[in-house]
């Protein structure tokens, strides 16, 4: 982040505002907002500051700006457009440590104003860092069109009741499940209805109806896709950000995990060829226990969990110790991979079917229905197969597979990573050999890999 973002507290706090156009005035209006004490100082006075004087008890001091103007201030903002006069009060500004907006100067300012969906007291803020400001503003516009213009109702309502439910809700856990089942309801609606009489029965029913001793918890085993968090769905998101600890695998990708709550625990559980941080059956153990001790447990694993994801054997544990679970499917790797890699997976002149199988070599060897996939006519999707490339080659051309048979290997597909190697059953374990590929990776066999250079679409950055 360029820019670290706050919410400052200025009501009755001295500010200045240096200058008095257009520009200025928009500031002068803003800070208004807050209750702030603005003092203006420009040695002209526009029509618009002029007729504000009176509504926002503007000190107006018509004259050129001098350092001793920030004497007190806990804010300066300038929106002259005079460069030498700009400089002038961020370089007084900054020797007086006091933070400095420079409307239009991004490199003379301290802070920066953001583009702002006003709900109060719900408040958000949108910034490019003053990069463009543009695009922060149609930003801005999505986001006000998805909040209701009552949103801010909730937020007092909610205020109102604070109280009254930790009192009856001593442990925070309890609170925070209470107030996202009451404000993402009916009683939300009633608010936003302007029926608050009638929400303000239905939460204290709800809160009279409250257990505290209820303290099990849930799991949520997520599939979050191959890479590209576009591809999370709506369901997968929501309960990610309701998670009280996430649980996650090697393969899950940064930009999924910022999507969680931030002050959710994050839990590395990463696993690899020959380098398991947990074993399977202590991640079994380790989603029940927190599960137990009351806590909602988003468990990602990479793709799908139930697809070489071994999912069901998490599931398994928390079945046998009575823990409530759900399942949110994933796009699994041979989707995802396979379509931004434009490779279809079965094609009418190619292949009518499809088998995914999983390459992972044990004791050197890799039991596969070799006679099965060497079949004509379908596509093969191999997970985990980059070791045993040259195996899972060989063992196909033995069973009767032409050597000129197409295969791809794809390096972290959906991702800005991507790559993608096309050969033959012959030649691909010399492409790889020097490419340095980086796992995860997935293998395509089949005649389907041809059509790549007429469906190649995504081109990473």
């Amino acid at each position: 982040m360029d820019y670290f973002p706050l919410f400052l507290k200025l009501k009755d706090q001295p500010c200045l505002v240096v200058g008095a156009g257009e520009i200025a005035a928009r500031k002068i209006e803003l800070l208004a907002k807050t209750g702030a004490n603005i003092t203006v100082v420009a040695i002209e006075i526009g029509s618009q500051v002029a007729a504000m004087q009176d509504a926002h008890s503007l000190d107006i001091k018509q004259k050129a700006f001098d350092a001793t103007d920030l004497t007190g201030m806990r804010l300066v903002v300038s929106a002259t457009n005079d460069r030498t006069t700009n400089e002038s009060v961020a370089a007084a500004a900054n020797r007086a440590n006091i933070p400095v907006n420079v409307v239009d100067n991004p490199d003379l300012c301290s802070f920066i104003f953001p583009a702002i969906v006003d709900r109060s007291p719900m408040i958000v803020a949108v910034s490019s860092g003053g990069v463009s400001p543009v695009l922060a503003r149609l930003l801005r516009s999505k986001v006000e069109s998805a909040i209701p213009a009552s949103f801010g109702l909730l937020g007092r309502f909610a205020e109102n009741f604070r109280a009254l439910v930790k009192q009856k809700l001593q442990h925070p856990n309890q609170r925070r499940i209470f107030w996202e089942n009451a404000l993402q309801g009916h009683i939300a609606e009633l608010v936003f209805a302007g029926r608050e009489a009638e929400a303000a029965q239905q939460l204290q029913a709800q809160l009279a109806a409250a257990d505290q001793s209820q303290t099990k918890g849930e799991v949520y085993l997520i599939g979050a896709g191959p890479g590209d968090p576009d591809l999370l769905t709506f369901r997968a998101l929501r309960l990610l950000q309701q998670a009280d600890v996430v649980v996650y695998d090697r393969l899950v990708s940064k930009e999924i995990l910022e999507m969680a709550r931030r002050d959710g625990e994050k839990i590395y559980v990463g696993k690899q060829r020959s380098n398991h941080s947990l074993p399977q059956e202590s991640i079994n153990e380790l989603l029940a226990n927190l599960a137990l001790a009351g806590k909602r447990v988003a468990r990602l694993k990479g793709g799908d969990p139930f697809i070489f994801g071994r999912g069901g054997e998490e599931i398994e544990t928390l079945m046998q110790q009575g823990i409530q679970f759900q399942v949110v499917p994933g796009v699994t790797a041979a989707a995802g991979c396979a379509s931004y890699a434009g490779i279809p997976l079965t094609h009418r002149d190619h292949a009518q079917s499809c088998t995914f199988v999983t390459g992972h070599l044990k004791d050197g060897n890799i039991n596969l229905n070799w006679q099965q996939l060497a079949a004509p006519n379908q596509t093969i999707v191999i997970y985990m197969g980059l070791v045993g490339l040259e195996t899972i080659c060989q063992s196909l051309i033995d069973h009767g597979c032409p050597p000129e048979q197409p295969i791809a290997l794809i390096q972290q597909g959906t991702t800005k990573y991507q790559r993608v190697i096309t050969s033959t059953l012959r030649d691909m374990p010399k492409a790889v050999e020097n490419a340095d590929i980086k796992p995860p990776t997935l293998i395509i066999v089949g005649t389907v890999v041809t059509l790549r250079k007429q469906l190649e679409w995504f081109q990473p950055s």
